[in-house]
């Protein structure tokens, strides 16, 4: 009905009227959405940020569970104690490969693509986990073969995406931050589907990536993709993994480009990391480990899947 009106007043192109109407769909879900997950934040963040702290052993795969579990903060409190030698280069890893971000709030919103979540988080597990082990077994240097201190650090003032304290909460949190995610979020979403239809319709953007027919489409969807979609994992925002999603869904890019994408994303806590951390070749070693790790995957499940 909202549809028939916007194309009856002749004022958008048709391949707009839809990318707002898709996206105007998403918002009381995502509210809802954003609102358990700012209930989770409030009664758990912090104490599964004490046990963290103080478990150096089982640092990546308690790390790497709390991290696949859908919330705005809790890489950018893994970057503040990695960057206060809390924990080891190993757990920040593992912490950063199973960090979902935003991808299980948009694909759930779409009934078709639910059962991918499930995959998703099971991917990056099983890759966060042991690569975190196995990276704290091969890198010792004063870095990360650390004694975990007993002093506090100072973590007073992290703040997640939406600038709000992920260590201590305010009770109008559980209302405006959701508000203010969701929004953010429907942004994203609009400006990707906007941009992404309007290339369909106009470039037919998903033959350039997935175009079987032509070899050289072909070669390009299965080794360059996976590689692009793990670099641009890297920038910090919420908006990529949203993008990243939305192409998937749009059949632009392939499940295995996707998890490239996803498996280097860390959100906002890797601009924290670039931020704190004095030691620049330390945050590129672990900027680069994320990307290898990140197309690796995505080509093991490219051959695998298709």
């Amino acid at each position: 009905m909202i549809e028939e009106f916007l194309e009856s007043l002749n004022i958008l192109p048709h391949w707009a009227i839809h990318a707002l109407i898709d996206s105007l769909y998403t918002v009381p879900f995502l509210f809802l959405v954003f609102l358990v997950i700012e209930l989770f934040e409030h009664n758990w963040a912090d104490k599964i940020r004490s046990f963290l702290k103080y478990s150096k052993k089982e640092g990546p795969l308690i790390g790497a569970l709390a991290a696949s579990i859908p919330q705005c903060g809790f890489s950018v409190v893994a970057s503040s104690l990695y960057c206060e030698g809390f924990i080891t280069k190993g757990t920040i890893i593992a912490v950063f490969l199973a960090t979902s971000d935003e991808a299980i709030p948009v694909l759930l919103m779409y009934k078709e693509y639910i059962p991918y979540i499930i995959p998703l988080i099971l991917i990056k597990l099983i890759v966060a986990i042991p690569v975190g082990y196995l990276i704290d077994c091969l890198i010792k240097n004063k870095e990360t073969d650390i004694e975990i201190k007993s002093i506090e650090t100072n973590d007073e003032h992290i703040e997640g995406c939406c600038s709000h304290n992920i260590v201590h909460h305010k009770k109008r949190d559980y209302l405006i931050h959701p508000i203010k995610h969701t929004f953010g979020i429907f942004a994203f979403i609009l400006i990707v589907t906007l941009i992404l239809n309007y290339l369909i319709e106009t470039a037919d953007i998903t033959n350039i990536f997935n175009n079987t027919d032509s070899h050289g489409s072909y070669i390009l969807s299965l080794f360059i993709t996976p590689f692009i979609t793990a670099v641009l994992g890297l920038i910090p925002n919420c908006a990529i993994s949203v993008g990243l999603v939305i192409m998937f869904i749009k059949g632009t890019i392939t499940f295995g480009a996707m998890m490239s994408g996803l498996m280097s994303g860390a959100g906002i806590g890797l601009l924290v990391l670039l931020k704190n951390n004095k030691n620049k070749k330390d945050t590129f070693l672990i900027m680069s480990l994320l990307v290898i790790i990140g197309y690796i995957t995505g080509l093991l499940i490219q051959f695998l899947y298709g």
